[in-house]
């Protein structure tokens, strides 16, 4: 289990303990998180579930981009470097804490 901090578009921080296995995403919505809308489920098709990974999580924790991860976020408003989609960001056993912000309406 490793603990996802989200940092909302109000500004308000919420820790949420995600168990290995599951995403960024799938913590957000089981805990009704403002901001994650997650359309798709998780089948990373729809990038509402878009954040940015802060540069202090440790992101070799992570597996890089897909092709289609990349294509998608290549379309959204406001994407930046640290751009990721919450599906695609699976906590492993040894994933540490991991501090993400939920970008607000653009």
């Amino acid at each position: 289990m490793s603990t996802v901090v989200y940092r909302l578009s109000d500004g308000s921080e919420v820790s949420v303990d995600v168990p290995s296995g599951q995403s960024v995403m799938d913590g957000s919505v089981r805990n009704n998180l403002p901001g994650i809308i997650a359309e798709c489920g998780g089948s990373c098709s729809c990038a509402t579930c878009h954040v940015y990974l802060d540069d202090h999580s440790t992101t070799t924790h992570f597996d890089e981009p897909s092709l289609e991860e990349q294509d998608l976020i290549e379309f959204i408003e406001g994407a930046r470097p640290c751009s990721r989609l919450a599906c695609q960001l699976i906590i492993g056993k040894d994933t540490p804490t991991v501090h993400v912000t939920v970008p607000g309406e653009n």
